[in-house]
């Protein structure tokens, strides 16, 4: 069964992990062989693993990857914070949305009150998730290509996936080609071999997140909110 936590406990444990252990702890398999068998028991050596393996994985052998660990993940609603939900919210452009690494629907349910022509992807789409929300398109796809025309959608929404894929370049350069607007949200953290999420880049700072989306033509907005590194492209 996928391990409980709320947005705030994962938070505080992050920010104990991440400014009080230090490097040669973090990155000592022996050591965080124990914390990782504690949560994901007999799927420990998935994550321990990861980083490892991911760049050598197959399109298929990596979905695999995720659908194996998907019954011990930490579980939570979401991994967004509030104020980060309420930006979203606020900013979003009327018309055709893709949220982009969708999870378990928690942005879509949101988005689903005021909007209705919501669509979402990611790298493996549950049953439960399409029963939940039978008039939502659902596409399993990676972020590193996308089944759409250019400019497709009003607004594109990508939160907490920029952190898990193998392509940064490849991703970002999908997600600017579809859309009008760009909304993406991803964890401020440091890197380490060792990470209790399928993390493979790390965002430590802003502008560790605007030296991978360069220069563009049109308006950026990029905040640090509440540990999350909000940021926001209009390019038509």
């Amino acid at each position: 069964m996928a391990s409980k936590m709320s947005r705030d406990t994962a938070l505080f444990f992050h920010y104990i992990l991440d400014q009080l252990f230090p490097p040669i702890v973090r990155d000592c398999r022996f050591i965080m062989a124990i914390p990782m068998w504690m949560l994901f028991r007999h799927r420990y050596k998935y994550y321990l693993d990861f980083k490892e393996k991911a760049f050598s994985l197959t399109e298929e052998g990596f979905r695999d990857y995720y659908r194996t660990v998907n019954d011990t993940a930490i579980s939570r609603e979401t991994d967004l914070n509030k104020a980060c939900i309420t930006r979203i919210i606020e900013s979003v452009t009327p018309g055709k949305i893709l949220d982009v690494g969708c999870g378990r629907g928690f942005l879509i349910n949101l988005l689903l009150q005021k909007h209705t022509d919501v669509s979402g992807v990611d790298i493996y789409i549950t049953d439960s998730l399409k029963q939940r929300y039978p008039h939502v398109k659902f596409y399993e796809e990676n972020v590193e290509s996308l089944p759409f025309p250019d400019k497709h959608f009003d607004t594109v929404i990508c939160t907490h996936t920029l952190e898990h894929v193998r392509n940064l370049a490849d991703a970002t350069a999908e997600l600017r080609r579809v859309a009008k607007k760009l909304i993406i949200i991803v964890p401020k953290q440091r890197p380490y071999k060792y990470t209790f999420d399928l993390h493979l880049n790390f965002f430590p700072y802003l502008y560790s997140l605007l030296s991978v989306m360069g220069k563009i033509k049109g308006e950026v907005i990029c905040e640090d909110i509440d540990d999350d590194i909000f940021y926001m492209e209009t390019t038509a």
